[in-house]
């Protein structure tokens, strides 16, 4: 059995032209275009080629991305001054503060002072407790967001399925088990302290590796036939000094025990910021059409 390779590149692709597409409609209708803004504390390397993607992303299709650099000495109160006066700025539906920041800076004190009609990264308390409490139309995370459109294109049945979520951070993990629940699924949320974690693996219809650890889940822990979401993205040595790019999957292996997998890369990733730049969108049109609120 060789499985269906969902292709997070080219679902990527048709989610920033239907972006594209709404941006054109929100300009005729409105007469400006939706605003993205992104903050960087630090030079960590990492998160400068990822906040540099997200500006050029949004650009792409139409957005006003603009890229705020701070340096990795910024206090906290300069940051959330920064964040005070993008909430403040009417030109500005959405807000991302690139994680992580530098370590003397308390990450939820910062991001729980962004605008939650602007937290497109779906971290603020409110979009999150909104999103569990399965009320409203809450801005959620961008990973879980792409994750279940990826889902769509395994033309994967959750409801009723068990649905296993390999990881609990607040970015993935949470988010993913909340999504997952909400169509119907019965949802297991394990981790890598869980016991006997191959055997809850092998329960899963779907399972969404998303713990951080190098292809950590073995094609054995795979039950014949599951859908498997591949979230993680770990650097790890080969032969000649070089690097490459891995999941927390067992690619090799799992790719003839699974019905349909995501590659790594080329899977969850490229998803993540079309995602971001669909809830870029949606936040600006919500916002249009609530004046009131800002």
């Amino acid at each position: 059995m060789s499985a269906l390779l969902l292709d997070g590149k080219k679902l990527a692709a048709i989610v920033r032209d239907e972006v594209k597409a709404g941006v054109a409609a929100f300009r005729d209708k409105h007469g400006r275009v939706p605003g993205l803004e992104v903050i960087l504390v630090g030079d960590d390397a990492a998160s400068v080629v990822y906040t540099r993607n997200k500006e050029k992303a949004s650009n792409e299709v139409g957005m006003r991305g603009k890229l705020h650099t701070l340096p990795a000495s910024s206090t906290e109160l300069e940051i959330t001054a920064l964040v005070a006066a993008l909430n403040a700025d009417p030109a500005v539906d959405g807000i991302l503060v690139q994680l992580p920041l530098p370590s003397a800076i308390a990450a939820p004190d910062v991001l729980d002072r962004i605008d939650p009609t602007k937290d497109v990264d779906g971290l603020h308390p409110a979009n999150a407790g909104l999103l569990l409490l399965g009320r409203g139309n809450p801005l959620v995370a961008c990973t879980p967001l792409g994750c279940m459109r990826l889902l769509e294109l395994a033309e994967t049945n959750l409801k009723g399925a068990h649905a296993v979520v390999v990881g609990r951070s607040a970015m993935v993990g949470k988010p993913m088990a909340q999504l997952l629940l909400g169509a119907h699924a019965t949802v297991t949320m394990a981790h890598s302290r869980t016991r006997d974690l191959p055997a809850v693996c092998r329960t899963a219809d779907v399972l969404i590796a998303a713990v951080g650890k190098a292809e950590l889940i073995r094609g054995d822990w795979i039950k014949p036939g599951a859908t498997v979401i591949d979230v993680g993205i770990n650097r790890v040595a080969v032969e000649g000094g070089r690097d490459k790019l891995v999941g927390d999957v067992a690619f090799d292996e799992a790719v003839e025990v699974a019905r349909a997998i995501t590659p790594v890369p080329g899977g969850v990733g490229p998803m993540t910021i079309a995602m971001l730049l669909a809830n870029t969108l949606r936040a600006a049109e919500r916002r249009a059409s609530a004046p009131f609120r800002r």
